[in-house]
């Protein structure tokens, strides 16, 4: 049996599972909207705090017209997500969370290179690109952290809905939203499982 004949079947099996290609981008929809409506609504239920922080040059992200910055990054989240989840409009809602991914990542995120969580054995906290001082020095406040809470507190309580962390608040999340959101643009909501897909099917057999 020659390559080709072995290929051609396995890439014929492979192409009929396109008819279920709507599958990827709903469920890429369903993990991101949730994470997306509570960050808006969280900023929105906060409109105050959001905008000291969006403005504030010390201590926040020192945004110009931070109530224009903080009203356009509600829109686009907690807005934009509900439309997503429905999958209408998705190509054009993905724009805006595109640009509300890359201003975090680089205006909340980026000073903490790539890990969310301080990590120090990781290979992304010991390179020159991603290296932090904060990440390196984790361990050594996480065990410093778990000896008072041992001695001092309950800790097997403490610890029974999972093992202490330190948070390093780095571009990861920010950088996996945007791959997703960018996923979105290119495929949109999903053939059989968007609205956009039934709108298109319903405009085309009028346009003809």
């Amino acid at each position: 049996m020659s390559l080709l004949n072995l290929y051609l079947p396995l890439q014929r099996a492979l192409d009929n599972t396109r008819i279920a290609d709507g599958i990827a981008p709903l469920l890429i929809r369903l993990y991101l909207a949730p994470v997306l409506i509570q960050a808006g609504w969280n900023k929105f239920n906060h409109f105050d705090d959001t905008v000291a922080w969006f403005g504030n040059p010390d201590w926040g992200l020192g945004l110009p017209f931070p109530v224009l910055m903080a009203s356009l990054a509600i829109a686009a989240e907690l807005g934009g997500a509900c439309l997503m989840l429905i999958g209408l409009a998705t190509r054009w809602v993905a724009i805006p969370l595109m640009i509300t991914m890359l201003v975090a990542a680089f205006t909340a995120h980026w000073q903490n290179g790539w890990l969310a969580i301080a990590d120090a054995s990781s290979w992304l906290a010991d390179g020159t690109l991603f290296l932090n001082e904060s990440v390196m020095a984790a361990p050594e406040k996480l065990a410093a952290a778990n000896y008072l809470l041992k001695e001092h507190g309950n800790y097997d309580w403490l610890t029974s809905s999972g093992k202490f962390v330190i948070l390093n608040n780095g571009i990861e999340f920010a950088a996996t939203y945007f791959v997703m959101l960018l996923v979105l643009f290119f495929t949109g909501g999903g053939r059989f499982t968007s609205v956009d897909y039934f709108l298109a099917r319903h405009f085309m057999k009028n346009a003809k």
